[in-house]
């Protein structure tokens, strides 16, 4: 038997398929994609961010340009002669409130205004208040006057029911002003609105406002 031969040296055959590279088209073909994706990809972004820079400005403007409504304040609410022997044959309703626009460029036209003081829900005077009028931004227009004679509507079973109250140490009454206004922006007047306050208001044995009433900001209904 023939020995092997120790100089004999094994050759390995590598049998894989051998890699092919891509020739120059395919390259191409492929960055250029790649590319395109990128130039896709940068379009959106930049789509995107102009929305939201839009959107964010949009928003700005309606926060600066929104309308508030006005606010309206009851200082002074008397009746003297609740403290006076003579009846209400003379009674008469002293008043003194104002009417706020908080907003910053919004002005606002009063087309009307009307004044009315209830007792238990049921009316005892009321008149026309103020022509119309144009009130510029961040001013404060007065509303004082006095209610009597036909515009005041007291009774004198109504009146009895004023001193009962008094006896138990006060007299309630609601302040209401409605008014129909329009919110003007630059040159564009708003739609017509209607504005009701309402101010609750206590008046003591000498005729005059209780202090926890005076001052006091009337809740106000828009629509």
């Amino acid at each position: 038997m023939r020995s092997p031969d120790s100089n004999h040296i094994p050759i390995q055959i590598d049998q894989s398929t051998p890699e092919i590279k891509p020739t120059t088209r395919q390259q191409t073909a492929r960055e250029k994609g790649s590319l395109t994706t990128r130039v896709s990809q940068l379009i959106c972004a930049v789509f995107l961010a102009l929305f939201f820079l839009i959107g964010l400005t949009t928003f700005i403007l309606w926060l600066s340009l929104r309308p508030h409504r006005p606010r309206f304040h009851l200082h002074e609410f008397s009746i003297p002669a609740l403290a006076q022997q003579g009846g209400f044959e003379n009674a008469r309703i002293i008043y003194n409130a104002t009417a706020r626009n908080s907003n910053e460029n919004i002005g606002i036209h009063y087309d009307s205004m009307e004044l009315a003081v209830y007792y238990e829900d049921q009316s005892v005077g009321g008149s026309p208040l103020l022509f119309p009028f144009y009130q510029t931004p961040k001013t404060t227009t007065l509303i004082a006057g006095e209610l009597g004679g036909a515009a005041l509507k007291v009774t004198d079973e109504r009146w009895q029911r004023f001193m009962a109250d008094l006896g138990r140490g006060e007299v309630g009454f609601r302040f209401e002003i409605t008014s129909s206004i329009r919110f003007r922006i630059s040159s564009w007047d708003s739609k017509r609105h209607k504005v009701r306050a309402n101010c609750p208001v206590g008046v003591g044995p000498d005729g005059l406002m209780l202090p926890n009433y005076k001052d006091t900001r009337c809740p106000v209904y828009f629509s």
